[in-house]
């Protein structure tokens, strides 16, 4: 539930809570009428101070429900979490790997395999020069099978959707 419509509750509850708070007050006025008259107080009854105390206190109660129901309703969150859920591929897409030379091949299996690999992996793990797997890379994104990005000092090879 966002903040605002928690905001929104909390207000209602209040609102019902001051009607409450007023019908029990009319309810114990008349009843300390009713007792104080008996034993000959008159209006100076010391329940009426009592009742004038809990009342102040019961609205201050709610008085703060209110300000924290408006500070939600009038605040924002400082952060959205976003999660996204990245699909799994059931269906994989063939990749005509007949006209690759064998290091295009082996590049690619790497790429299969790992799915996102940095560029200087490749060439950790395939022994390959950084100018081969460039050029390697290069071959493979003219045929539309990866793409490479560009992140920081080095480049992610992905394969192409």
């Amino acid at each position: 539930m966002e903040n605002k419509n928690v905001g929104y509750l909390i207000i209602g509850i209040a609102i019902i809570l001051i009607a409450i708070i007023f019908i029990f007050n009319s309810a114990l006025q008349d009843i300390v009428g009713a007792s104080c008259t008996a034993v000959g107080h008159g209006d100076s009854c010391p329940m009426y101070n009592t009742i004038t105390q809990q009342t102040y206190l019961a609205l201050a109660i709610v008085g703060v429900l209110v300000i924290i129901g408006l500070v939600l309703i009038f605040t924002k969150p400082k952060e959205r979490i976003i999660i996204k859920k990245v699909k799994e591929k059931t269906i994989k897409k063939h990749i005509d790997i007949s006209g690759l030379r064998q290091e295009d091949k082996q590049v690619l299996k790497l790429i299969q395999e790992q799915g996102t690999i940095f560029q200087a992996d490749i060439i950790e793990k395939t022994n390959f020069g950084k100018a081969k797997v460039s050029r390697i890379i290069d071959r493979l994104e003219g045929k539309g099978i990866v793409e490479r990005k560009r992140r920081g000092m080095t480049n992610v090879v992905v394969l192409k959707d």
